[in-house]
């Protein structure tokens, strides 16, 4: 497959679904903020599309168009191609939610623990969350895009960030969150009350906040009820391991 040039990604982005809740809007989302890559089997009339941002990949198209060579630099239709790229392909049961009703309560905060919005003075704290909490800002391409886009509100004590929800994945018309808490200050109510705060911008931007976890995720399915999510659909998302005869890629 080849990349694309950004002046060929708008006509392109149709492949991919429009206003769709959860990881479906990755396309909309790798468009909207410039992040990711994009790859097709050819420049003109292309057979088969990819996207790629933050790890996550989202193929549509022609199978038959592909060889397992044209997967290595990046639903169950490309399952075979993928089986013959990569020596594991592992299936993982997730549920989208969509939020259908206000939060249950009100979340108390410790003392001297603030929620506010996050601005780009908050990308250093951002930062010192560490490796194990960059996946919150693998979408926007670092802790500076996703402190300066206005869509991620934090609990903070002093300049310290103890959890964070932000617009994880943006489409026209949804908005897949996620948030992360340090682990010494889990159960102190500080997740509930950032997707709180979260989710009344979302709602006054006009737009929906959608969910996405793991089947087996108990405790964010627990929060998002709490916050008012309810299920919209379940999907299998596949995750692909080493490839057999290529550079490493997990998508």
């Amino acid at each position: 497959m080849i990349q694309l040039l950004p002046h060929q990604l708008p006509a392109l982005s149709r492949w991919f679904p429009a206003a769709a809740p959860g990881p479906a809007a990755l396309a909309e989302h790798a468009l909207a903020t410039g992040t990711g890559q994009w790859w097709a089997d050819r420049a003109v009339h292309p057979r088969t599309v990819a996207v790629r941002c933050a790890g996550h990949a989202l193929l549509r198209g022609d199978p038959d168009a592909l060889t397992a060579g044209d997967l290595t630099p990046l639903a169950d239709c490309f399952l075979p191609a993928l089986a013959t790229t990569f020596d594991q392909v592992t299936p993982w049961e997730r549920m989208v939610y969509v939020q259908r009703t206000p939060p249950s309560s009100t979340p108390r905060l410790p003392w001297g623990v603030t929620v506010r919005r996050l601005t780009p003075e908050h990308a250093p704290a951002l930062a010192e969350l560490g490796s194990d909490a960059a996946w919150i800002h693998g979408t926007w391409g670092g802790p500076t895009a996703l402190a300066a886009s206005g869509l991620g509100w934090a609990a903070l004590h002093k300049n310290r960030i103890l959890a964070v929800a932000c617009a994880y994945l943006l489409s026209s018309t949804y908005e897949d969150i996620a948030c992360v808490t340090v682990p010494e200050h889990r159960r102190e109510h500080l997740a509930i009350a950032c997707v709180t705060a979260l989710c009344t911008d979302i709602a006054a931007r006009g737009h929906t906040a959608s969910w996405s976890c793991s089947r087996d995720n108990r405790p964010s399915r627990l929060l998002a009820w709490t916050a008012g999510f309810r299920l919209e659909r379940e999907y299998v998302h596949y995750m692909a391991g080493s490839p057999t005869r290529h550079d490493r890629l997990t998508a």
